[in-house]
C-alpha cells in the first residue's frame, strides 16, 4: 500500500470554506487588537460598533428582504429614548435597558409594518419617512420627557453586570458595544442562512412567485421588519448607555440617509458589508474632517462616487472580485 507524499498534500489548494473561516476569525480579532492599539480612541471605536449594528439592522430589511426605508433611525431613536428614560427613572441596569429598548422598537416596528408594507417601493419610502418625521416632532414637542432640542440629560447608567462601571476612557463602553454587536451578528447570520432567511431573499428577487411555493410573504416581511426594528432599538440603547445623553439627532433624517450610504458603500445583502461600510465610512469621516474641517464632505462624497462607479456591490463586491482573481492565479 502506497501513500501520497506529504509535499503533494500540502501543496493542494486550501478549500474556500477554510479561507472564509480564516478571514472571519481575523476580522473578529481586529477589535481585540484595536482595544490595545488605540486606547485613546475607544470612544470613537464604540460609536463605530454601535453604528455598525444599526447598519446591520437596515441590511436585514433592505439587503435581504428588499424593503426600502428612509426612516430607519426612528427605531434607533425610540431605543435611545427608552433606555435614557428608564435609566433616569432609576432603572439604569444596562441589560434591562437593552431589553426594554429592543421590545419597544419591535412593538412599534410591528405596528407600523402593516402601513409600510402596503404599497410599492415609493410608497414605503414615504411612509417610513413620515413615521420618522412624526417621531422627531413628537420628541421635540414633549420637552418634559425628552428634553427637546437640548437633549435628554441626567442619565445615570449602573455598572455592567454590577461590576464594570462606564468610565471616562470608554473601556467598558467599547467592550460592551463590541460584545453586543458580535452576539447580534451571530444571531443575524443564523437567521439569514435559515429557511426563513432564504425565503426573504426569494421574496426580494421575485415576490410574485413565492406565494406559489407556499411562502407567506406578508408574514415573513412583517417578521423581518419587526426584528430589524428591535436591532435598531438596541443600537439606540447602546448609544444612550455609553454616552449617557440622548440628542434629538437620533431621530433625524440625516442619520437614516447616512445609514443607507454606509450600507451601499459596504455592500447590501451581506452582513459583513454592513459592518465594513460603517467602519470605513466613519473612519474616513473622522480622518478627513480632522485634515480638512471645512470641506471634508467633498472628499467623502468623492470616495462614495468612486466606490459606486468602480466597485460593484460596494466594498464586499470588490473584495469578492479580488478573491476570485487571486484564486484563478493560484490555479
Amino acid at each position: 500500500m502506497t501513500t501520497l507524499p506529504i509535499v503533494q498534500v500540502a501543496n493542494q489548494p486550501v478549500p474556500a470554506a477554510w479561507r472564509r473561516r480564516a478571514s472571519e476569525i481575523a476580522f473578529w480579532i481586529l477589535p481585540v487588537i484595536a482595544y490595545f492599539a488605540f486606547p485613546d480612541d475607544l470612544a470613537l471605536l464604540s460609536q463605530i460598533a454601535i453604528t455598525a449594528l444599526l447598519v446591520l439592522s437596515l441590511d436585514l430589511i433592505l439587503g435581504y428582504a428588499g424593503i426600502i426605508s428612509l426612516g430607519h433611525a426612528a427605531f434607533f431613536g425610540l431605543g435611545a429614548y427608552a433606555a435614557g428614560l428608564l435609566a433616569r427613572a432609576g432603572w439604569g441596569d444596562p441589560l434591562l435597558g437593552l431589553a426594554a429598548a429592543g421590545a419597544l422598537a419591535a412593538a412599534v416596528g410591528f405596528v407600523t409594518s402593516f402601513l409600510v408594507l402596503r404599497g410599492a417601493d415609493l410608497t414605503r419610502l414615504m411612509v417610513t419617512l413620515g413615521v420618522a418625521f412624526m417621531l422627531y416632532e413628537l420628541a421635540n414637542k414633549l420637552t418634559g420627557f425628552t428634553g427637546g432640542l437640548d437633549g435628554l440629560q441626567g442619565i445615570e447608567v449602573k455598572p455592567l453586570l454590577g461590576r464594570f462601571a462606564f468610565d471616562m476612557f470608554s473601556r467598558t463602553a467599547y467592550v460592551y458595544s463590541v460584545g453586543v454587536l458580535a452576539i447580534l451578528f451571530w444571531v443575524a447570520r443564523h437567521l439569514v442562512n435559515s429557511p426563513f432567511g432564504l425565503s426573504l431573499q426569494g421574496i426580494r428577487q421575485n415576490v410574485s412567485r413565492m406565494p406559489a411555493l407556499g411562502t407567506p410573504v406578508q408574514a415573513r416581511l412583517v417578521a423581518i421588519y419587526t426584528i430589524a426594528a428591535a436591532y435598531a432599538g438596541i443600537a439606540g440603547a447602546l448609544l444612550t448607555q455609553t454616552t449617557q445623553f440622548v440628542s434629538i439627532d437620533v431621530l433625524s433624517f440625516s442619520r437614516s440617509a447616512g445609514l443607507l450610504l454606509m450600507l451601499v458603500l459596504g455592500g447590501a445583502g451581506c452582513l459583513y458589508g454592513a459592518l465594513l461600510g460603517a467602519i470605513v465610512f466613519m473612519t474616513v469621516q473622522h480622518l478627513v474632517s480632522d485634515l480638512n474641517p471645512q470641506y471634508w464632505q467633498f472628499w467623502l462624497g468623492l470616495m462614495l462616487i468612486f466606490v459606486v462607479l468602480f466597485a460593484r456591490d460596494g466594498i464586499m463586491g470588490a473584495l469578492r472580485m479580488l478573491a476570485r482573481r487571486a484564486s484563478g492565479r493560484r490555479r
